[in-house]
């Protein structure tokens, strides 16, 4: 039978933790807030600005004239992996999901004979990818001092995967992330960043609106200076998704602690109660039993 001292220190101790666990939950719910809606106001200019490259790029198609950032290397041989997740955890499978999406990427593509590079974006996906990958990272990017996430965190990164991408370290450039959808369901993603990959409005390209734009100086030079920009967007864009995600993530799984901790509370003061119940009446038996002695 359990001690009843320290079953009393283990409701204590639980206890202390559901109030961390609830305090966790209400903080992440605040930041869950303005993390949704600086994801949910960046969705439209960015699509927007996606269909806009996508119109451009379906006009310059194959020319030979069309920017190394849309045409790509014309090789598909190494594959850089841009891993976003969080820096801290307590999000319940939010980083884990994330870095399963990209081992089961560098799987498939070690399995057909490409090379891998793997730039890490958060703290808990370096973590878990370097047990078995450490040999293919390339760098990594610290955000943890960053209160909120801004474009100029997003353009830093940009220019480090543009940089390489200009000095021949990879030809095709993929980022992980989760795409926010509520508080209980955050989707893992890839998206390809290099070469540029836009889907065109098929509405727009049916009712023929494409014809009524002109694009000076020229096609081509408005996607070269586009395009970087591009990258900087869709980089910023999974940033945002990936807070909210965060968040979402962190709220559900500190509720789900918060639930699970009064429940162990109520079994543990159930047991308490019964234990000590058995040693009053333990306690009156030897006291009845003296009596009758005498």
């Amino acid at each position: 039978m359990p001690n009843l001292k320290d079953l009393k220190n283990r409701i204590a101790s639980v206890k202390s933790t559901r109030k961390i666990t609830k305090a966790m939950q209400m903080v992440a719910a605040a930041k869950l807030r303005r993390a949704q809606d600086a994801a949910e106001a960046s969705r439209p200019y960015t699509e927007r600005f996606n269909a806009v490259l996508g119109a451009l790029s379906a006009s310059v198609g194959g020319s030979e004239s069309a920017p190394r950032l849309l045409a790509g290397t014309g090789k598909d041989d190494v594959h850089l992996l841009v891993v976003m997740t969080s820096e801290k955890g307590l999000c319940g499978g939010f980083n884990t999901n994330i870095v399963k999406l990209a081992r089961t990427r560098i799987a498939e593509l070690k399995a057909a004979g490409k090379e891998v590079k793997i730039l890490t974006v958060g703290k808990k996906g370096r973590e878990q990818l370097k047990r078995e990958y450490g040999d293919l990272s390339i760098g990594h990017v610290d955000l943890s001092e960053v209160k909120n996430v801004g474009y100029a965190n997003a353009q830093e990164i940009a220019k480090d995967i543009l940089s390489r991408f200009d000095g021949g370290e990879f030809d095709v450039a993929t980022i992980f992330y989760a795409k926010f959808v509520n508080v209980v369901s955050q989707i893992p993603t890839a998206q390809q960043i290099i070469p540029a990959a836009y889907e065109t409005d098929a509405d727009e390209s049916k009712d023929g609106a494409a014809t009524l734009y002109d694009y000076e100086p020229s096609e081509e030079g408005i996607l070269a200076d586009l395009l970087p920009r591009g990258v900087a967007t869709q980089i910023f864009s999974a940033l945002l998704e990936n807070g909210a995600s965060e968040q979402g993530a962190r709220m559900s799984a500190m509720d789900n602690a918060t639930r699970n901790a009064g429940e162990m509370i109520d079994k543990l003061t159930i047991e308490f109660n019964r234990s000590r119940q058995a040693v009053i009446t333990n306690e009156l038996i030897e006291i009845i039993s003296g009596a009758e002695a005498l």
